[in-house]
């Protein structure tokens, strides 16, 4: 039997109806491949789908280390989470809302910096001068040392100060004030004086285009700086509940905000007041076979490395050894940089037998390199692998190629890889 020619196929399909013809068609095109397309955001983690957010009312709501806060400051606290409430915020929205139950509750409390009485750059303070008055929220000059130096003498007359650097890359003109001066003013009057009511808010780490002066991470240059404290937090109950704490802190505060999820990282918030532990790490996966210790934003990088690890796609599956995808790695977010939680550290470390860290700051002379001497000096024999960092480079931020220079998943992935092939 010969093969049909062209012009007979087309000959019998003009006697095909319109239908039959239209039903051909998507039978073909449904079996030219086996695979189903991928959703638009592709199968990986996103910060978007990410399961470390908190989407839910119960989940917000039970929260580990969560301390809820009585209407008056005399009741005793509830613990209890029958009839509370939560709320869909951003970042920026749970930020804003502790400013706002701070100033409710603190008549002494006042929030200044460039353009907070307008709403701010990224809108944290949004109605604030509005709702409280703008004696109480209001503009500074273009002057980080003028805005930290204020803050310093509002603080130590005993008043509440949340002072806000627009950006994180501004702060330098400020540390003479906040390491020479808040971070030393209790040691250096014999603790009489304290400016631990002191906070500085301000925006931290990378968006992907922002260059040298607007994605930097600047938490290592306060590392020596005893007396302060450094928090960055990874999602928008963590922003809520460890800002109130860092303004009610004893101790001045520097509070970093990943600016990349000021609008991406979406939670159900509580809208009661509430504070979570400072100097305290969360371990957010638990495993037995490598530590991952991250804060901020590349707690999602790290979160899509695991899923490309455990189920590589088809283009990476031969670089990923399949005596590795089930490796159970414990992901933990620090929270607090400055004093970090040596000893949630040494104990994870101590059961996995290796560590890998990760930040976006330069690697030379980073947070990572403190606690990598810090934990090879703690648990030196329990380690099966060299501590491994994964970092930006020791460049300025570039004006191209940012998401080359700052470290994503697969350079996680990577390290991941190779410190438990070692």
């Amino acid at each position: 039997m010969t093969a049909p020619s062209i012009a007979s196929t087309a000959r019998a399909a003009k006697r095909l109806s319109p239908s039959t013809l239209s039903r051909l068609s998507v039978a073909r095109r449904c079996n030219s491949t086996g695979a189903e397309p991928p959703p638009a955001g592709g199968h990986l983690p996103s910060i978007a789908t990410s399961k470390i957010l908190r989407t839910t009312r119960e989940a917000a709501l039970r929260t580990p280390g969560i301390k809820w806060l009585d209407e008056d400051g005399n009741s005793p606290l509830q613990n209890t989470i029958g009839g509370r409430e939560t709320r869909k915020m951003n970042l920026y929205q749970a930020v804003r809302d502790a400013m706002g139950i701070a100033l409710a509750k603190d008549d002494t409390a006042i929030v200044f910096g460039e353009d907070v009485a307008f709403g701010g750059v990224f809108r944290c303070t949004m109605g604030l001068a509005e709702e409280f008055g703008r004696e109480r929220v209001f503009n500074t000059p273009l002057s980080e040392q003028g805005i930290a130096g204020f803050g310093i003498g509002v603080a130590s007359m005993g008043q509440t100060a949340i002072a806000e650097i627009q950006f994180s890359d501004y702060i330098f003109p400020a540390f003479d004030q906040l390491v020479n001066e808040a971070a030393k003013f209790r040691y250096r009057s014999g603790g009489q004086f304290n400016v631990g009511r002191l906070t500085v808010r301000t925006p931290s780490m990378s968006v992907g285009h922002g260059g040298l002066y607007h994605s930097q991470s600047p938490e290592g240059f306060f590392m020596g700086a005893s007396g302060l404290k450094i928090v960055v937090p990874r999602s928008p109950v963590q922003a809520k509940g460890l800002l109130l704490a860092s303004i009610r802190d004893p101790n001045p505060v520097i509070f970093m905000e990943p600016k990349i999820l000021y609008r991406s990282a979406v939670e159900q918030v509580p809208i009661d007041d509430f504070e979570l532990p400072l100097g305290r790490a969360e371990v957010l996966v638990p495993g037995a076979d490598l530590t991952l210790l991250t804060w901020g934003t590349p707690l999602y990088h790290c979160e899509t490395a695991l899923s490309l690890l455990a189920e590589p796609p088809a283009s990476l599956a031969p670089l990923v050894p399949e005596a590795l995808r089930g490796a159970r790695i414990e992901l933990i977010d620090l929270r607090t940089v400055l004093p970090w939680d040596v000893e949630s550290v040494i104990e994870s470390v101590q059961r996995t037998g290796r560590l890998v860290i990760v930040h976006e700051a330069s690697r030379t002379a980073g947070v990572g390199a403190e606690i990598a001497a810090e934990v090879q000096s703690r648990a030196f024999l329990k380690l099966l692998a060299p501590v491994r960092r994964v970092t930006a480079w020791d460049t300025p931020v570039g004006l191209q190629f940012e998401k080359f220079i700052i470290p994503d998943a697969i350079h996680v992935l990577d390290a991941v890889m190779e410190t438990l092939a070692f």
